[in-house]
C-alpha cells in the first residue's frame, strides 16, 4: 500500500468528535435488540436450505391437518416498524401475520412464493446467483410485473427470517467505490488506488470480497456519480486520504452492506455527500438507519456511525451559492420534508431537525454541483477540506 499523503488539513476534529462512539461500537461484540423485534440472521447456504426445507414442512402439514394451505410471516407494514433508539436502527417488528391461500385470487399470491422458493433452493444447491430480474423472468406470466417477483423475494426472506444475501439472489450492479483500499475478489487482489479514471464496481457478491488494507482516514459516501467523478479526476482520496463511494442515488443492498462492512472492519469515520434537497436528506437516512421497505435487514445494511458532511441547506448562504443556483421546492418536496420532521430519529438529532426547518422556511434546494458557481473544483478544494476540519457536520 502506498504510504500515507503529507496533509495540508487536520481531521483530528474528525477522529475526536467520533472516537467515543467508536469505541461503543468496538465494546459491544453483538448488538442487543429490543424484544419486540425479530431477530433476522445472514445464514450459511446449509443453513438457509435447512430454513426452507422446514418451511415446506410446516406447509405441508398445515396442508395435511386443515385442507388449506397457509404461511405466517412478520408484518411489512409501517405500525410493525419500529426505532430502536439505542441503536439507531429501524427494525420489525413481531407482529405476525397470516397469508391464507383460500380464494381463486389468492391462488396467484402463493404460486408466486412457491415459484421464488423454487428458485432460491436452485440457487442455493448449485451455489449461483440470480438478479431480481432474473428471477421475474423464470416465470414472466405468473409474475406479469416485476414488483410481484420484487414483493415475493422480500416475502422469501423474512419467511426464512434471513437477509436476501442469504438467498443468492441479488441486484443489479450500480456502486462504484475508490481510494485507499486494497481488496481481495475471489483470486484477485485489486488495488482500489489503481483503476485508472475509472472505478472498481462494487460486487453484488459480497461474500466473495475480502478486505486487505486500507490507509484511508475517512469514507465519503457521494449520492451523485458526477460529484464522483470531479473529485476523482483530481484524486481527491489521493490528497485527503479517503476511500469514494457512490450508488448514484440511493444505495442498493450491495453497497449499503460493503459500506457497512468497511465501516465495521476498518473502524473509520464515514460521512456522506448528498444534495441539499428533501431526496438527499432521505438518502442519508437510508445509510444511518435503514429503510423501512428492509427494516428487517437493518442490521447488516444501516451505518449508525455516518455523519451528514452535506450539502446542508444553511450552506447555501455559508458558502455564498447565488440564487441561479438554488432551485424552487415544489409541493412533494416540502410533504417529504414534512414526513421526515415527523420522525422520532430525526427529532432526537436537533441539528438535523433544524437544518430541515431552515429549508421549509425558505423553500429552496440545491444540488451538489450548485458549488461550480464558484468554479469546478470548488468543492474539492474548498468545500469538503472546511468541512472535514471545523467539524460542521449533522
Amino acid at each position: 500500500m502506498a504510504s500515507k499523503s503529507k496533509k495540508n488539513y487536520d481531521l483530528k476534529a474528525t477522529k475526536d468528535l467520533l472516537s467515543q462512539h467508536l469505541k461503543i461500537g468496538q465494546q459491544k461484540k453483538e448488538l442487543k435488540f429490543p424484544e419486540d423485534t425479530i431477530k433476522i440472521e445472514d445464514l450459511s447456504v446449509k443453513n438457509t436450505i435447512s430454513r426452507i426445507n422446514e418451511l415446506i414442512d410446516k406447509l405441508v402439514q398445515t396442508i395435511y391437518n386443515t385442507g388449506r394451505p397457509s404461511i405466517e410471516l412478520p408484518s411489512r407494514s409501517g405500525s410493525n416498524i419500529i426505532w430502536d433508539e439505542e441503536n439507531d436502527l429501524l427494525l420489525l417488528g413481531k407482529q405476525i401475520v397470516e397469508k391464507q391461500f383460500h380464494s381463486l385470487a389468492s391462488v396467484g399470491d402463493i404460486t408466486r412464493l412457491m415459484k421464488v422458493l423454487e428458485n432460491v433452493y436452485e440457487l442455493l444447491k448449485t451455489n449461483d446467483y440470480a438478479t431480481k430480474r432474473e428471477i421475474f423472468y423464470t416465470a414472466v406470466r405468473l409474475f406479469k410485473d416485476q414488483k410481484n417477483s420484487d414483493k415475493s423475494i422480500e416475502d422469501i426472506s423474512t419467511m426464512l427470517y434471513t437477509t436476501r444475501n442469504s438467498t443468492h439472489i441479488i441486484a443489479a450492479p450500480r456502486g462504484a467505490c475508490v481510494g485507499k483500499l486494497r481488496i481481495r475478489d475471489g483470486t484477485e487482489i485489486i488495488d482500489l488506488e489503481r483503476q485508472g479514471s475509472g472505478y472498481w464496481q462494487v460486487s453484488t457478491m459480497l461474500d466473495e470480497i475480502d478486505i486487505i488494507e486500507s490507509d484511508a482516514e475517512f469514507i465519503l459516501v457521494i449520492e451523485k456519480d458526477a460529484a464522483m467523478m470531479r473529485l476523482n479526476k483530481h484524486k481527491f482520496w489521493k490528497k485527503y486520504p479517503s476511500i469514494l463511494i457512490t450508488a448514484q442515488g440511493v444505495g442498493n443492498v450491495a453497497v449499503r452492506m460493503f459500506l457497512k462492512r468497511l465501516s465495521k472492519e476498518l473502524n473509520l469515520p464515514v460521512f456522506s455527500l448528498v444534495d441539499s434537497d428533501p431526496y438527499g436528506h432521505y438518502i442519508h437516512s437510508v445509510y444511518l438507519r435503514g429503510s423501512k421497505r428492509l427494516s428487517y435487514e437493518s442490521p447488516f445494511l444501516a451505518t449508525p456511525n455516518i455523519k451528514l458532511l452535506g450539502v446542508l441547506t444553511k450552506d447555501l448562504d455559508e458558502y455564498k451559492i447565488p440564487e441561479e443556483a438554488r432551485i424552487p421546492m415544489n409541493s412533494n418536496d416540502i410533504k417529504r420534508i414534512k414526513d421526515m420532521l415527523n420522525e422520532k430519529f430525526v427529532k432526537k438529532n436537533k441539528k438535523w431537525e433544524a437544518d430541515l426547518n431552515l429549508a421549509l422556511k425558505l423553500k429552496i434546494k440545491a444540488e451538489i454541483q450548485a458549488f461550480t458557481s464558484h468554479g469546478f473544483n470548488f468543492l474539492a478544494d474548498k468545500y469538503l477540506p472546511t468541512k472535514l476540519t471545523t467539524g460542521d457536520w449533522i
